[in-house]
């Protein structure tokens, strides 16, 4: 195993690559990176001025100090918000009421940090979170996968194991993700260690652990002691959870003893509340995003409370609803601008966020679920986002996990690692000579200029089909659904997993078998 030090130039900007640079096969070019992360280049889409960020602000103060945050079954938690300040009513049995000051928070959240790195078991994977760095992950928590000859189905080991391993080889993502799908076929109270693994060792980029318990938490922390040692983990962040609050307005127990675990080992905590718009949240997005902000800052101030420097993103997941059924909608306009304004939010606290992602409630791999993804993901990155989850497999509400989308959500991933790398203005850029070459009527094909750039000029998709009608018909006419379920395939069929040292392996493995051992099995 490398020792996990840091990588000197990490994450400047690279010319774009072409396809035929990269894919010399119809498939993955597998643990190839074009960069660890993106330095965005260019900037962020601010869309209030500050008399509506202020008043967002004032509305999110407003909740805190009035209507307040409850906290269930941790009084843990409670007693470190006392001690803080916050005013603490009970409500019933082992829940309270919890009401912050304005300001109060905001004091809190100056100990955490504006950018943090999460450090990869390859060093060179590691990943920058906040600042002007972009980490895109996979789609996370589907219980269902589907890919185009079985349908939708549960989710397995296997299948988990496969998009860990799809992931490790795109260029395009960046971080492992963590449950990339549900393992159905494993028991629930055991199944984190089987994910944790398999994020190890298939994979030497950084990831999730375990959030659905604290002692799960814990198993996550020790099997990254065991890989990068102890006396590593103590002093860098090699692991985060993603933790979400029980909108409206509540933190759970097992959510906030899983966030003071990972905080009390110095580890990362993304603290997201998931809105449904006319659900959980107001359907104005003004609302919604006030909402989103004292739920989340909640969640980051306990994280400082357990441990000052405590690496903690601010999160925000908004969603619309169909108010005919009642059903979640995903890809729509309102959202999006939501986490345009969630993007000047973080800015102003000064924390890293994570937002958006690749959004559909398509059922299938078509125009709708590229649409909505598009419309989703392209305000991730014009927000300003760090961290950006769900980047690659969402489906179905994210009740499904799908192959072929996968890819075509990489494939998009790889697009935007060209818009975020934006442009200069030089001479040569303006390549006034290539015109002065042929001069007017004349095309480029054979200019200088063209032939220095044509392997560089342009981002080349992978799963596209370019060609004229009549070349795409003699092909065989495929989608690009079809496309992608060659790729995923033959993808897995070329992946060699990344070297780990053997005594490693087997510490986590023992330590894998120990704690199966240790209990029962749970199927719910």
């Amino acid at each position: 195993m490398q020792s996990p030090t840091s990588t000197k130039g990490r994450g400047k900007p690279q010319r774009r690559r072409s396809r035929r640079s990269i894919h010399q096969r119809n498939s993955l070019p597998n643990q190839h990176l074009v960069v660890p992360y993106i330095t965005r280049r260019i900037p962020a889409y601010e869309l209030l001025h500050e008399e509506g960020l202020a008043k967002i602000e004032k509305a999110t103060d407003a909740i805190l100090a009035e209507i307040g945050i409850e906290f269930h079954e941790d009084s843990v938690t409670v007693d470190l918000f006392a001690r803080a300040g916050a005013e603490i009513t009970p409500v019933k049995r082992d829940i309270w009421n919890v009401k912050f000051e304005p300001g109060m928070i905001r004091e809190i959240l100056k100990t955490a940090p504006q950018q943090f790195t999460q450090h990869a078991r390859n060093p060179a994977n590691s990943v920058k979170i906040g600042g002007d760095a972009v980490v895109f992950a996979p789609s996370y928590g589907s219980p269902f996968i589907m890919d185009m000859e079985q349908g939708r189905r549960y989710g397995t080991l296997a299948d988990f194991e496969n998009l860990v391993k799809l992931a490790q080889s795109s260029p395009w993502l960046h971080h492992s993700g963590g449950t990339i799908c549900e393992p159905t076929d494993i028991p629930v109270n055991k199944r984190h260690l089987d994910m944790v693994y398999a994020h190890m060792r298939y994979s030497d980029r950084a990831f999730l652990g375990s959030i659905t318990a604290p002692e799960r938490a814990a198993d996550s922390i020790e099997m990254c002691r065991i890989l990068f040692g102890a006396d590593f983990v103590s002093q860098n962040c090699v692991i985060m959870g993603n933790f979400n609050s029980t909108s409206p307005l509540i933190w759970d127990g097992v959510s906030t003893r899983g966030i003071r675990t990972y905080a009390e080992a110095g580890q990362g905590s993304i603290l997201l509340p998931f809105l449904l718009g006319g659900a959980v949240s107001p359907v104005t997005m003004p609302g919604a995003i006030a909402q989103s902000l004292a739920e989340s800052m909640a969640g980051c101030a306990l994280t400082q409370l357990v441990r000052p420097g405590a690496p903690a993103v601010l999160a925000s997941f908004l969603s619309s609803t169909s108010l005919r059924s009642g059903s979640p909608s995903f890809g729509t306009p309102e959202p999006a601008l939501g986490s345009l304004v969630m993007g000047q939010l973080a800015r102003r606290l000064k924390l890293p966020l994570r937002c958006a992602g690749n959004f559909s409630t398509s059922k299938l791999v078509d125009g709708q679920a590229m649409t909505q993804s598009t419309m989703s993901m392209m305000s991730a990155v014009q927000c300003g986002a760090n961290y950006i989850l769900h980047s690659a497999g969402f489906m179905d509400s994210l009740l499904s996990m799908s192959y072929e989308k996968f890819i075509l959500d990489a494939d998009l991933c790889g697009s935007l690692h060209s818009y975020l790398n934006g442009f200069e203005v030089n001479d040569d850029t303006l390549a006034l000579d290539a015109l002065h070459e042929g001069g007017p009527g004349q095309h480029l094909f054979g200019s200088a200029h063209t032939l220095a750039h044509y392997q560089t000029a342009y981002w080349e998709s992978q799963t596209s089909d370019d060609q004229s009608y009549e070349s795409w018909l003699e092909q065989g006419g495929s989608s690009a659904a079809q496309r992608a379920n060659k790729i995923w395939k033959q993808t897995l069929k070329d992946y060699q997993a990344p070297r780990m040292d053997e005594a490693t392996d087997e510490a986590l493995q023992d330590f894998v078998a120990r704690r199966k051992a240790s209990m029962t099995d749970a199927w719910y």
